[in-house]
């Protein structure tokens, strides 16, 4: 039987004029219309703004009561879907080694609302500003077993966000934890669009796996965003491109390619370093 998944991608656009409760119930409501789906994937930081770094201290919720991820929970057991919730600033009462108390944090939601598996963004952007400014880095890689074919398997899902797809390492060491779907929710600006295109292509062709990138639109402190969120094959093929506004994409997606693909161009095998 074929592992085929439906994959909903949600590329939130949004504007500094909508407040954040509203962004939330708006994108929750969204979320539970997508019933059918196997899988539903949110972009980074959307609800607190992945450039508002001033919001930021503000806008960050403990994982353990996050108005956020109660919301997204009910709406994940409405649609029926596993529900990659985005990132969002996560605060902990401990600090961590650098004395911070902030985290880009991804979350994943199961069908039943609990979560699934959480990842601390590894690699913070903005050149000593901005993330390294404010949050602490993760330090693990993140790959697990999310229950997402309708025959009942699960699939080896490695997780990333944005920035981190500069930094090919770590997409290797998921494929060595057995990753054959990588799931990138990003806040990318518009100025970069080439490099967000070529840098997800990239992944999914050297690693052989599926690759789903979900970025936002609009504009928002002042930086406006590319869009042009993706579902790429292993051979480094587009299964769906969004634009540059807000956009839902569904598509179907057979898991079973990446094995394909491995065995009929099995360059992995011949990894030397």
């Amino acid at each position: 039987m074929s592992r085929s998944v439906n994959v909903r991608v949600l590329q939130v656009g949004y504007g500094d004029d909508e407040p954040v409760a509203a962004r939330v119930e708006r994108v929750a409501a969204l979320v539970a219309e997508q019933r059918g789906a196997d899988l539903v994937v949110l972009p980074e930081l959307w609800a607190p703004g992945g450039f508002s770094y001033r919001e930021w201290e503000q806008r960050a919720e403990p994982l353990d009561d996050s108005p956020v991820l109660r919301a997204l929970a009910d709406a994940a057991r409405a649609a029926g879907a596993v529900v990659h919730a985005g990132s969002l600033v996560e605060r902990t009462a401990e600090p961590g080694p650098q004395g911070r108390h902030l985290w880009n944090t991804s979350v994943v939601l199961g069908r039943d609302g609990a979560v699934a598996a959480a990842y601390r963004k590894v690699h913070r952007f903005g050149f000593g500003v901005g993330e390294p400014q404010l949050m602490e880095a993760g330090e693990d890689v993140v790959v697990v077993d999310l229950p997402l074919d309708a025959a009942g398997g699960t699939t080896r899902t490695g997780l990333a966000t944005c920035y981190d797809v500069r930094f090919p390492e770590l997409f290797r060491r998921q494929v060595d934890l057995g990753a054959e779907l990588v799931l990138l929710p990003a806040a990318w600006p518009a100025a970069r669009l080439a490099h967000w295109r070529l840098l997800t292509r990239a992944r999914a062709v050297e690693d052989q796996v599926v690759l789903v990138a979900v970025g936002t639109a609009g504009t928002h402190a002042g930086t406006e965003m590319a869009g042009h969120s993706a579902v790429v094959s292993p051979w480094g093929e587009d299964l769906a491109e969004a634009g540059a506004g807000e956009e839902v994409l569904s598509v179907d997606v057979d898991l079973d390619e990446v094995a394909s693909c491995r065995e009929r161009f099995p360059v992995l095998a011949d990894r030397r370093l």
